[in-house]
């Protein structure tokens, strides 16, 4: 049987074609700063919404006072703005109570703490053994906090973030930075070490150390694990529990979503 040249050329126009819009509408990966305390190196793709947002609940002792921390709303919206930089717009609503001795107080502190606001630009991709290499920087500004959470001072933090591919399963993940805020000129430094273990395409499980070191009061280090369920390329759920090693906080839990909304 003869074939037509020009019927053959365009098959392969259309195959090549085809292959080619594929690509180009296959979202990249979705890379989130939730749920541990690392923070990734990656931005989000350029011209992207990313929504992450949840909730936890938080249990810390100091002597005979326990205070009660449920956070309602953690929401950091990331917005890619060029090819290496991200903008970050973070806002919470928190609910403290308070025990002494066992007995709860009346009083009860609630309502929206400083707005985040900050960037993040990726520095390096990964190389060989050089690691992909992020710098996040963030300001909290006082006046946009409810009246139980607003402190007289704008709050700063800073930190690096690398990432290692270990094998095509596994990851490892650290952050090294600063934080000024709460009214001290006081800063502490902080650090934070996560290893992540994709069990399937799906789901991912990690487990986490991070803490910090205030130049004038006592180190405090940290526990937490948790997973990751995706569930389309633009959704990701998870939950977290985690403790204290050398610190006031007894439990945490906490549990959210990402979203990246179509272009």
């Amino acid at each position: 049987m003869k074939i037509n040249s020009i019927s053959l050329l365009t098959f392969f126009s259309l195959l090549i074609g085809g292959s080619i819009i594929a690509q180009e509408t296959t979202p990249p990966p979705l890379v989130t700063d939730r749920p541990d305390a690392t923070e990734s190196p990656t931005v989000v793709p350029i011209g992207t919404v990313q929504i992450e947002t949840g909730a936890f609940y938080e249990e810390s002792e100091d002597l005979n006072v326990v205070l009660k921390n449920t956070t309602f709303n953690t929401t950091l919206m990331r917005i890619g703005l060029l090819e290496r930089l991200e903008l970050r717009i973070g806002w919470d609503f928190s609910e403290i109570k308070t025990e002494i001795d066992g007995t709860e107080l009346n009083t009860v502190q609630n309502g929206l703490s400083p707005l985040l606001f900050g960037a993040k630009v990726n520095i390096t991709e990964e190389k060989g053994l050089l690691p992909e290499i992020g710098l996040i920087g963030h300001i909290f500004l006082p006046f946009t906090a409810s009246q139980d959470f607003r402190p007289e001072t704008t709050g700063t933090n800073f930190r690096f973030s690398f990432a290692h591919t270990l094998s095509e399963k596994s990851s490892l993940s650290y952050n090294i930075g600063a934080v000024w805020g709460d009214d001290s000129p006081e800063a502490a430094y902080i650090y934070t070490l996560a290893y992540g273990y994709s069990v399937t395409n799906k789901f991912g499980l990690y487990a986490e150390l991070y803490g910090d070191f205030p130049e004038d009061s006592q180190a405090n280090h940290l526990w937490d694990a948790g997973l990751t369920y995706l569930v389309t390329d633009l959704i990701q759920l998870d939950a977290t529990v985690g403790s204290g090693i050398q610190s006031d906080q007894n439990l945490l839990l906490s549990a959210g979503v990402s979203i990246r909304l179509p272009k």
